[in-house]
């Protein structure tokens, strides 16, 4: 896996708002991502080239449909490297301390 291209990938906000939506339903044409989306068919096309390139969205053909999927594999394996081994518990108790060292304990967000 190139993790450069998986966080190139995840930095804009209309590749996420893909990802998103495949989430949501998985197996869409590029004319159903495209509904969703405020950028012409081009640049959805170009978006879901990048994310594909990240291994990120896989196609598969079905008859002359070509359907797209989210591989969520990449984000899993940055989960696990960067972000479970600090466990949640630890941060949430940290996040705690912080706000309450800060004066902001009332807030719950």
């Amino acid at each position: 896996m190139d993790i450069d291209k998986v966080f190139k990938a995840l930095a804009d906000p209309g590749r996420r708002r893909l990802l998103d939506q495949l989430h949501g339903e998985n197996g869409q044409t590029l004319g159903a991502l495209c509904e969703h989306m405020d950028m012409t068919r081009q640049a959805v096309t170009q978006h879901l080239q990048l994310l594909g390139d990240a291994n990120l969205v896989a196609v598969v053909w079905q008859g002359r449909e070509k359907l797209h999927y989210l591989n969520a594999v990449p984000l899993h394996e940055i989960y696990e490297r960067w972000i479970g081994k600090f466990e949640r518990g630890r941060l949430g108790a940290l996040r705690n301390l912080k706000k309450k060292l800060e004066g902001n304990d009332n807030d719950k967000t």
